[in-house]
């Protein structure tokens, strides 16, 4: 198998999803709460890459091999134009999702035993995501599930190998007895500003299945659209974008960023723009690409602008 075969078979170009709430979460950690962890950062980053890309696999082994449509089936091949054996595959899946346990289980020696619930409920939701007899993705809990997964799981989880435990959530054993002791007001602070990645992450997910529609309900899949209408879905898609403003303007109300990151409101320009185009047809090889920018946009601009507002951090 070539590297080409294998970035499209775990669909690279979709990692950005994974790499936006790392990113702002190792800023916030260092912005709000003054602290930075290099090696467990490094560690963690590998860990959910590569567990990110063992999901994809499974997604498009499970796409496959479940299709209905068998138009559908014979065009896709697993991975598109060209063909991978499932055999191949299963053996990318399994040395992939071991890696990445392993290096779980070694940043859970570098932290606490409660990282390893956190990432293990992680791993639940993203394998069954895609496996199953009924996976995940196949029902209206996609959007939810990925958004807060993507979201504000690897958002929280960034944030947590980068501080000491004691100051967001531990676990204290005293002889035969144990002790849960945690911040809740960090933690939900924590989450509040997690929300623009949960909101645009379940947005890829919303309009991913929105330009599917028709197709989904042909291959047994029925996914949020269906079950809330596709005026209602797209309806949700506006107002979870412009919903992530909303959370930018009171986070910096709260305290929890710097002013400067008020700056991000110069982006309503081009995401309302690409709103208004996803608004006036819903097509998955003109439009679909609205989700992507929208979050790029959106993000980028919020990485960069944390990253300035270090300059007022003392």
């Amino acid at each position: 198998m070539t590297l080409t075969v294998f970035l499209k078979l775990v669909e690279i170009q979709t990692k950005i999803a994974s790499l936006f709430p790392f990113l702002l979460g190792a800023l916030f950690s260092r912005t709000y709460f003054k602290s930075f962890n290099l090696v467990n950062t490094l560690i963690f980053f590998t860990a959910m890459l590569l567990f990110d890309m063992t999901t994809t696999a499974i997604n498009n082994l499970m796409d496959y091999q479940k299709a209905k449509d068998t138009t559908y089936k014979k065009e896709v091949n697993i991975i598109g134009q060209e063909t991978i054996s499932e055999k191949v595959v299963k053996r990318l899946i399994i040395f992939m999702l071991s890696s990445a346990s392993m290096l779980g289980i070694w940043l859970v020696y570098q932290t606490t035993i409660l990282l390893l619930f956190m990432g293990g409920a992680c791993f639940i939701v993203g394998i069954f995501y895609t496996f199953g007899p009924v996976p995940i993705s196949r029902m209206p809990l996609g959007e939810i599930l990925s958004g807060l997964v993507m979201g504000f799981g690897i958002f929280f989880i960034t944030v947590y190998v980068n501080v000491e435990s004691s100051v967001l959530l531990d676990l204290i054993f005293q002889g035969t007895t144990f002790l849960l002791i945690g911040n809740y007001l960090a933690i939900i602070k924590i989450a509040f500003v997690s929300l623009p990645t949960v909101f645009l992450i379940a947005n890829i997910m919303l309009a991913n299945n929105i330009c599917d529609l028709d197709q989904d309900i042909g291959n047994h899949r029925y996914t949020l659209p269906f079950y809330i209408g596709k005026k209602n879905a797209i309806l949700l898609f506006n107002l979870l974008m412009y919903g992530s403003y909303v959370v930018i303007i009171l986070a910096v109300a709260f305290k929890l960023m710097h002013p400067i990151v008020l700056l991000i409101l110069v982006t309503v320009i081009p995401t309302k723009k690409n709103l208004h185009e996803f608004n006036q047809e819903q097509i998955k090889e003109k439009t679909f690409s609205v989700a992507i920018k929208n979050i790029s946009i959106f993000s980028v601009a919020e990485i960069l602008l944390l990253t300035a507002s270090l300059l007022f951090v003392h």
